[in-house]
């Protein structure tokens, strides 16, 4: 007899729409915070990575041309270096997803 009283119990639980739409809702939440967390971690291995090339052109820059931080258009120059190798990346990356 108690096995048909868990039965009965486990269906009607299963055919609760608030039960259903409450174990929806946390399973979406679950999701979309997994989601949020992974897209963060993405975003700053980015962002780190960029402050090292920035880091790096401008190091470079100091030792290729002394002084050269002193002048107005030092700021424009490693924004102009970091695009520059930016552009040419994306084009190898455009160039060997062609030749695939």
């Amino acid at each position: 007899m108690t096995n048909l009283k868990k039965f009965i119990n486990s269906v009607k639980e299963a055919l609760d729409p608030r039960a259903n739409l409450n174990a929806f809702s946390q399973n979406q939440a679950l999701e979309r915070d997994n989601l949020i967390q992974s897209l963060s971690s993405n975003e700053l291995k980015i962002k780190a990575d960029e402050q090292r090339l920035e880091a790096m052109v401008r190091q470079q820059l100091k030792e290729e041309f002394p002084n050269i931080e002193k002048s107005s258009s030092y700021d424009l120059l490693v924004d102009a270096v970091i695009h520059n190798y930016k552009s040419k990346q994306l084009q190898a990356t455009d160039d060997a997803k062609i030749k695939d």
